[in-house]
């Protein structure tokens, strides 16, 4: 990777914040602080959680639906974190940065902690599971909510269909269905409208979409693979019908099929989450994404 792909704010302190010791609240507070942005750490459960908003004052913003966006800032112990979710994080801060630049005004963005849950935890302490709580007391159910996760490396845009997988295997939900629906077709509507060709609707692996879910709200996670890593993966998906439960299921991935699951997602929550691994170029094609979903 040529390293000044990471020049200019708020890039050149990636690194410094996927190394080893980083502590990565301490560095996101003070990017937040020197890009000038407004926002507020709200501490739930054990979770501490940057929540990003325009003006005008809370009590206003508060009374609209507006667009949510997400990033997790958390990440399993012993991996760099770059992809998962470095990459998410630092696009979204500069879509907030653009956002506020254009006076847009009817967005917040999150960057949710405790998303990675570990050994013998379940999705009820999953930060965004306790956050869903919050925003249902906000009455923001209503609002449109996207999960940006692992999207610094591909070409092509994945708007995730695991939600729907569950549902239909559950059976029920007709309301949570209703809205996953809503967000899923407006998100393919704005990649229509910005002439984007490469996009896929495909199952994904779970991110801050299971806490938002089993809390009782619908969101939509948004991540980005390599165009042959798509290919290989609808092959696998109309070859092999337990395929999704492999991809999205943790305690599946020992079986051998777990072998066809795209590399970029494999090498999540481990050493080889590299910045090495990530692709620059297509960084603008996200946040132009993540930036006309709050215009639209």
């Amino acid at each position: 990777m040529n390293y000044s792909s990471f020049e200019g704010f708020p890039w050149q302190h990636f690194m410094d914040f996927i190394s080893p010791a980083a502590d990565r609240f301490s560095i996101l507070n003070e990017l937040l602080n020197k890009a000038a942005l407004e926002f507020k750490v709200l501490d739930i459960a054990g979770g501490r959680h940057f929540l990003l908003a325009p003006p005008p004052p809370e009590e206003k913003y508060l009374r609209r639906a507006p667009v949510i966006l997400i990033a997790h800032y958390d990440r399993v112990e012993g991996s760099p974190g770059a992809n998962d979710n470095s990459s998410g994080v630092f696009l979204l801060l500069e879509t907030a940065m653009r956002l506020k630049k254009g006076n847009v005004n009817n967005w917040i963005i999150v960057f949710t902690d405790r998303e990675e849950l570990k050994p013998g935890e379940g999705v009820q302490t999953q930060g965004s599971y306790a956050l869903a709580a919050g925003l249902k007391h906000l009455k923001m159910e209503n609002s449109k909510i996207f999960s940006f996760d692992a999207c610094g490396a591909g070409d092509t845009l994945i708007i995730s269909t695991t939600l729907e997988h569950i549902l239909k295997k559950e059976k029920g939900g007709d309301k949570i269905r209703e809205s996953i629906l809503e967000m899923r077709n407006f998100a393919l509507d704005t990649a229509r409208n910005l002439g984007m060709k490469k996009v896929l609707l495909a199952p994904t692996p779970f991110s801050d979409d299971v806490g938002f879910f089993r809390a009782g709200l619908g969101a939509q996670t948004i991540t980005m693979l390599s165009s042959d890593e798509c290919i290989k993966l609808v092959s696998e998906l109309r070859k092999n019908p337990e395929f999704t439960d492999i991809l999205i299921r943790t305690e599946l991935r020992k079986d051998i099929r777990s072998l066809a699951i795209p590399e970029t997602w494999r090498c999540l929550n481990s050493p080889r989450d590299s910045h090495l691994r990530l692709t620059p170029a297509h960084f603008r094609t996200v946040i132009r994404f993540a930036e006309e979903l709050c215009k639209g």
